[in-house]
């Protein structure tokens, strides 16, 4: 018998319960009290009680219905690249977004390689700063170096041996060293929109349904990328998913009165520090205090702080998407993420858990 079986029995024994011990108490009043009326009085009254009663039951049932079982009915958490360490806490955590509904709900999600593809048919799909290292708008010298760095510096970032206080002072290191070149390139902003077109970056299947089912009930989007802000945004304008929920915070250029790259605007945000990012960003959070409920999505152990900028989380719904290092890496994921996909290119399980709450 499943758990939907049994809440269903409990309520419909919880509601006897309350009509046994309203024939109780009935009877103990129809034989002290004399008159007729008072007999019609009580009647009534255990009529009241036992119609109160099985409303009452009627509405834990369905209360505990609201609360989907995820392998009954939730197909899509029977694929093979769904890995969830703990499912009946995740099972809760989703009921709890359930009841929330809309009001309650906001998102948090990281870019690269988590909205975007990873690859597509065996191939690697570029991130934001790929986009640019691939284009004809760097010199071949440039590309090279650009190339050596990612080389040197994406073993670091995904190193299971190494801890995220040993990763971050050579992010910012690659960080620094890659916008150094792209500054000397002296890269144009109306050619982005080129270089966009021109590139291969995917987002992942369903990116569609995602993006237009959050914008049709105005729930906020709050998209925190340590790619490049400008290329990123123009790569959701193009996919026509820029609704007016999102908001983007990454590393954004900053240009001269001729539209030529001087610069990059703020601090730095790297894949390790979106702890710091996360505070600095309390008052787009503030102004969500209502917003209590969060589905956050990433694609590496730095993602998890991305929330930590909300002050009054009620329910966090954590999913990761692993894509490198799979056997190395599967088992921390799993420990610091409610749900962990493996190689998976599609939105497919977000979206079915907006589809229950939305």
């Amino acid at each position: 018998m499943d758990r939907t079986a049994v809440a269903k029995m409990g309520a419909v024994a919880s509601a006897s319960v309350c009509v046994l011990v309203g024939g109780v108490v009935l009877a103990q009043y129809i034989f002290t009290m004399k008159k007729k009326t008072a007999c019609m009085q009580a009647l009534r009254l255990w009529t009241l009680l036992a119609t109160y009663a099985v409303a009452v039951g009627q509405n834990q049932g369905q209360k505990n219905q609201e609360c989907p079982k995820l392998n009954a009915q939730m197909p899509e958490f029977q694929k093979k690249t769904v890995h969830i360490k703990d499912p009946g806490r995740v099972e809760e955590i989703i009921c709890g977004l359930i009841k929330g509904g809309a009001a309650k709900l906001q998102i948090i999600t990281d870019f690269d390689m988590t909205l975007s593809r990873f690859s597509y048919n065996g191939k690697r799909c570029p991130t934001c700063h790929n986009i640019i290292d691939n284009s004809k708008l760097i010199t071949e010298e440039c590309r090279k170096k650009l190339l050596q760095l990612k080389e040197t510096y994406y073993a670091i970032e995904i190193d299971p041996a190494l801890t995220i206080e040993e990763k971050y002072p050579y992010m910012v290191e690659w960080y620094n060293k890659s916008h150094a070149l792209l500054i000397e390139q002296g890269l144009q902003k109306d050619k982005f929109a080129e270089i966009v077109r021109e590139s291969d970056v995917m987002l992942k299947e369903g990116y569609e349904n995602f993006f237009d089912k959050l914008s049709e009930h105005n729930i906020p989007v709050f998209i925190f990328s340590a790619g490049i802000g400008d290329i990123l945004e123009e790569v959701i304008h193009q996919a026509g998913v820029y609704h007016s929920n999102v908001k983007v915070v990454s590393n954004f250029m900053d240009f001269d009165e001729h539209g030529i790259l001087k610069g990059f605007k703020g601090e730095l945000i790297h894949v390790y520090n979106k702890h710091d990012g996360a505070l600095k960003n309390t008052e787009y959070f503030k102004q969500l205090k209502d917003n209590s409920n969060i589905i956050l999505l990433g694609d590496s152990q730095g993602d998890l702080s991305m929330a930590d900028g909300v002050a009054n989380v009620e329910h966090i719904l954590k999913i990761g998407y692993l894509n490198d290092k799979v056997d190395e890496l599967l088992e921390k994921y799993m420990d610091s993420y409610d749900i962990v996909l493996v190689k998976d290119e599609s939105l497919e399980v977000a979206n079915s858990i907006l589809q229950k709450i939305l």
